[in-house]
Parts: structure tokens; sequence; C-alpha cells
């Protein structure tokens, strides 16, 4: 099985307010090529989101972001969730994933977070906040020591700064928005999003061996 961290050098974040976005956004990321989408759920729209494009975007691999909770992580598969995304992690939170199936980036911002779920046999990440927790430095100086995991840094990442990203050994995708631009969005000028989506699947050809 291909894991979700190889199946696009992006995977767009998205927050919805209106659920009736969610299919037309899906369509224009997919069509761009970044076919894994992770919509938060951080308003009440989200699991109808999550919803819709789980049914008529067979192409999308949707999952949700910001699972926090056991129940979250319930919602969130019964809604069509295909993975599962969180800022951080318990064990109590890695066992209710584990329980339903589904991948799950768990986010870490310390080795020794990152240590703890090797003990759990995890070795694909989130990290986050990505620039505020040291940025590309930090991964590369993870590289080293813990060789074994690959992350998918998020947080404060632009067009600009991906490529330094996914130039690093350990990292196999990042994480960012800034192909969903807020007037795009508010807009509906799902062309528009297209063709930053398009941009972003292109970066993966910066990535050194």
């Amino acid at each position: 099985m291909t894991s979700l961290l190889d199946l696009a050098p992006v995977i767009p974040v998205v927050v919805l307010h209106d659920a009736a976005d969610a299919v037309p956004l899906a369509r224009a990321l997919v069509a761009g090529g970044l076919p894994a989408i992770e919509v938060t759920l951080r308003t009440p729209a989200a699991l109808d989101a999550i919803r819709a494009i789980a049914a008529e975007v067979p192409d999308a691999v949707i999952g949700a972001g910001t699972v926090i909770t056991p129940a979250g992580v319930a919602e969130s598969v019964a809604a069509g969730a295909r993975f599962l995304v969180s800022p951080g992690w318990t064990s109590t939170l890695l066992d209710a994933t584990r329980e339903f199936g589904v991948p799950f980036l768990p986010g870490v911002s310390t080795a020794s977070e990152v240590v703890a779920l090797l003990e759990y046999g995890v070795t694909e990440m989130k990290f986050f906040p990505a620039e505020a927790a040291g940025g590309t430095a930090y991964l590369k100086s993870l590289s080293s020591p813990l060789p074994q995991v690959r992350f998918c840094p998020t947080g404060g990442i632009t067009a600009e700064s991906a490529p330094e990203y996914l130039a690093l050994p350990n990292v196999g995708c990042v994480g960012g928005t800034w192909m969903i631009p807020p007037d795009a969005l508010a807009g509906k000028d799902w062309g528009r999003v297209e063709g930053l989506a398009r941009e972003a699947s292109t970066l993966r050809v910066t990535r050194r061996v």
C-alpha cells in the first residue's frame, strides 16, 4: 500500500466554513495533482465536508485533521475519512486510531516525542508547528540519529519554503494552505485553486537524493 506521504508532495490543509464548497474545492485540488486532502475539524462544517468529498470525489483521498479525541476519530472515520492527522498525540488517541485501522499522522515537535512514537512502531509523523519548532534546520538535525522516521511538516510553510523541506531526506511531503487563498475560496475561484495546486504538485522534482 502506498504511504500517505508518497501520494503527492503537498497535502492541502483545508478549513471550510461552508460544506457546499467542499466538492468543487476537492475536485480542483485533485485536478491539480493533489489527491490527499486534509479537512480540519475546526469548524461545524468539517464533518459534512468530509462526507461530501468521500461520496462525490472518488479520486480524492480525504482525511481529517485536528483530530484530538477518540470521539473525533470515530466521527471522522464514520464520515469517510481515509486518514487522520493531529497536532499532537497521546497513547489514548493512538489506540483509538488503531482501533479503526486508518493511517494516522501524529504531531511531534521534539526528539523525545519522536522516540516515544517509535516505541509504538510509528515511523511516519507530522512535524508541527514546522516553522515555529525549528523548521528545516531542526528536521535536518533529526535525520542522522533517527533515519527511520519520515515527516510531513506543517505550519507556516509557503510555496517558497516548501522546496527546502522537500529536499530533506526525512521529509515525505509537506502540509500547506497556500494553494487555497482566502480570496479564491471566498470567490469560489476553483480555476485559480487548480492552477496553484498544479504548481504545488510539481515540487517533488526539487528533492535531493
